[in-house]
């Protein structure tokens, strides 16, 4: 068996750091979070490369973000310690996990079943009290345990929902990587209360979620 300890510690100092994710919240919490329980036991030796890793194969072929994409986006997401956080896509967990050593609470969804059930499973063999792991259609998000401070999109997405930005608090953020391979850029969206504005947060790319590809057009 790997040192996972040893993995975690140069994950943050060689993948996190110099990748410009400085808040020290997030750099502890990662460093804490035991990654290989969020794969399958034959990924477990490379829970920590800097790359996407498959997760579910079944169907829509599912992955678990490359670690400073995840700590990034976090980090963009601006998450302070009371905050109630959503977790769109979280598959096995991994970035819930990481944010509820932040937030105040979090809802992860996920319409996959298996995936949820792996992801609560995990969740409470870690001891994390305040995470809930939700099943449902992902692009709907989960309006019934909001609104939300943070709204976080775990992998990248052609286009936003309506249905999530209307379940922000006033003054709450949305983030997400839209578009795929070098084309994709991450966002944060905030709510002023009369409208939601964005800025660019980074260069980013990730795999699609499923129900976030812009609908096919006709072509002449």
């Amino acid at each position: 068996m790997g040192d996972y300890a040893q993995s975690r510690t140069r994950m943050v100092d060689n993948q996190l750091r110099t990748n410009d994710v400085t808040d020290l919240r997030i750099l502890d919490a990662m460093e804490a979070t035991p990654r290989e329980l969020f794969v399958a036991s034959s990924k477990r030796p490379v829970a920590y490369i800097d790359e996407d890793i498959l997760v579910s194969d079944t169907g829509t072929p599912r992955y678990m973000m490359k670690p400073h994409v995840c700590g990034k986006l976090i980090q963009l997401a601006l998450v302070r310690p009371g905050d109630v956080v959503l977790v769109v896509g979280g598959t096995t967990g991994y970035t819930t996990a990481v944010l509820a050593r932040l937030a105040g609470a979090v809802v992860m969804v996920e319409e996959d079943a298996a995936l949820a059930a792996r992801a609560s499973q995990t969740l409470v063999s870690l001891g994390i009290e305040n995470a809930a792991v939700i099943e449902g259609k992902l692009t709907e998000g989960c309006a019934s345990e909001g609104p939300y401070d943070v709204i976080l999109l775990d992998g990248a997405v052609e286009f936003l929902p309506e249905a999530l930005a209307q379940q922000l608090k006033p003054g709450g953020r949305l983030v997400a990587i839209e578009g795929l391979g070098r084309a994709g850029v991450a966002r944060l969206y905030q709510d002023s209360g009369a409208a939601i504005g964005a800025r660019f947060g980074f260069n980013a790319s990730a795999h699609l979620l499923p129900g976030f590809e812009k609908a096919s057009e006709f072509v002449f």
